[in-house]
């Protein structure tokens, strides 16, 4: 059955991918033009945002390969203001992470900022390949739920990793030339163009989760660009993404197991999921076994199995303001309150739509080096998800093991010849653990790492901790640097029985 589904998933490939490969070749068949660049002459004009209500929206061109710039071909990249209520002094870009996710709609997180948007004009962005920018795809394709990747058997395992090459595939076919060119490197130099047409000499930066790689690299290729730059949640931007990914397991079991399983069990009396952490974890374990024996179809047509459960659990980890709609969620399906019919899942669960995918792919696989193939792939799954068997499992970065790298070598970014960055990472954080950012930060120069104790989320800033908020606007808007690292306290979990709504929160970084 499994080599069945294995073939019908190939066929269905061929059928999407087909008609992108002849086009795909001809692109990259295209003559070379002597090199120019007609973009730093180009007028960026503002008007309200159509779709994003509060916000003013705009479009700029840039080459599609910086390499070649007067070879004619050109993206679009979309971005998106919220203008300062005051006297400008400055220009903040903003990234959500992702990477590939997209950012026109950050800027509005930082609306109730006063302190920095009475003097900041923040900017928010589509980055090349997602959003309302030129996209990348990968024709609808996604491995993620293909196979549970517990089931270690060789059976499973091939149609796990066939389907991996199969994403690779469909991803790089269906994005032809363009694909080879959605990198950090390229994307840097999109953002220079971008505060070259805004008139800036410097700019500001507040990215989150992927959105300090890319934070890290635009400082490293133009740090004579580089005002105050706010890195926050922070991946280990001076090792490789595949290092990065491999951290998932470690810091989503850490999170799960030390604040959310605790956080269930003191309120059973809602939930009814166990008294203690360990049932609480026994109960999820029992919830998962049996949708894969018995997938439940859900109100709105999704199929949800233990491997869906997984990725509810995991976004969960994201923000404690997540904690009670997750664990409601898992009471239902467990039995422990309601029944399955009656289940949503939190918003923001639905998978990537495709751009943001292909983006996210593209990213990861071109910038840095993969070193794994199939059998240590296999064998790196198995050492992890032993240990960490929330998501130790899942490899998001297995078609990396398969995809046709450019030629790239991308600047190590060290700090170096740049003014101090500030670093803002909690302890507990699950998608970018506590142990990567401190290696950037050791390997970063000038950085200074204000840590934040008794904390788990992921993304800091704009999210309700004063301290915080305190730090960053205090550097951001009126230029005072840290001395040296520091700390702030966490906020407290929420109560979930009591009456006031929790704050909505918009997900940043997922899965970055």
């Amino acid at each position: 059955m499994r080599r069945e589904l294995a073939a019908t998933v190939a066929a269905a490939l061929l059928a999407v991918v087909a008609p992108a490969l002849a086009q795909a070749q001809a692109e990259d068949r295209a003559p070379e033009r002597a090199p120019a660049n007609p973009y730093e002459s180009q007028t960026v004009t503002w008007a309200p945002c159509a779709d994003i209500p509060g916000l003013e929206c705009a479009t700029f061109r840039a080459p599609q390969d910086w390499r070649t710039p007067g070879d004619g071909r050109a993206i679009t990249v979309a971005i998106s203001r919220l203008t300062p209520s005051g006297q400008v002094k400055g220009t903040v870009f903003t990234n959500p992470g992702g990477p590939g996710a997209p950012g026109r709609t950050l800027p509005l997180l930082f609306a109730d900022r006063t302190r920095l948007v009475g003097s900041m004009e923040v900017i928010g962005i589509d980055v090349r390949g997602t959003g309302a920018s030129t996209n990348v795809t990968c024709g609808g394709f996604d491995f993620s739920t293909i196979t549970d990747p517990r089931d270690r058997s060789r059976a499973n395992t091939d149609l796990l990793y066939d389907a991996a090459e199969l994403q690779a595939t469909a991803c790089q076919v269906r994005s032809g030339a363009f694909g080879k060119v959605v990198n950090t490197e390229q994307t840097v130099r999109d953002l220079d163009l971008l505060r070259h047409l805004l008139g800036r000499d410097e700019v500001s930066w507040i990215g989150y989760s992927g959105g300090t790689w890319l934070g890290a690299y635009y400082a490293t290729y133009f740090p004579k660009r580089v005002d105050k730059f706010v890195l926050d949640s922070n991946t280990d931007f001076t090792s490789t993404f595949q290092d990065v990914f491999d951290n998932f397991g470690h810091g989503f079991e850490r999170r799960f197991r030390v604040d959310f399983l605790p956080w269930v069990a003191r309120y059973d009396a809602l939930y009814h999921l166990g008294t203690t952490a360990e049932q609480v974890r026994r109960s999820y374990e029992r919830t998962r076994a049996a949708l894969n024996a018995d997938p439940v179809t859900l109100p709105d047509g999704t199929l949800l199995d233990g491997v869906l459960l997984d990725f509810v659990l995991v976004q969960g980890q994201y923000s404690k303001q997540l904690f009670p709609d997750t664990a409601a969620v898992l009471s239902e399906l467990s039995g422990g309150s309601g029944t399955a019919a009656s289940v949503r899942l939190p918003a923001g669960l639905a998978r990537y739509p495709d751009a943001a995918t292909g983006t996210l792919f593209a990213i990861t696989c071109n910038d840095t080096p993969f070193r794994h193939d199939r059998t240590t792939l296999a064998r790196e799954a198995e050492r992890l998800g032993a240990r960490y068997p929330l998501i130790g499992y899942h490899q998001p970065l297995a078609p990396c093991a398969t995809w046709d790298r450019p030629a790239l070598e991308l600047r190590k970014p060290t700090g170096r010849d740049l003014p101090p960055v500030l670093m803002v990472q909690s302890v507990r954080d699950p998608a970018t653990p506590l142990e990567g950012a401190r290696a950037a930060h050791r390997e970063f120069a000038n950085s200074r790492l204000l840590t934040v104790t008794d904390e788990g989320d992921h993304g800091i800033y704009a999210f309700g901790n004063a301290c915080v908020d305190d730090v960053v606007e205090s550097f951001v808007v009126d230029g005072v640097v840290p001395p040296v690292d520091s700390t702030c306290p966490g906020t407290p979990l929420p109560d979930p029985t009591a009456p006031a709504a929790q704050r909505d929160r918009p997900l940043v970084g997922y899965p970055l």
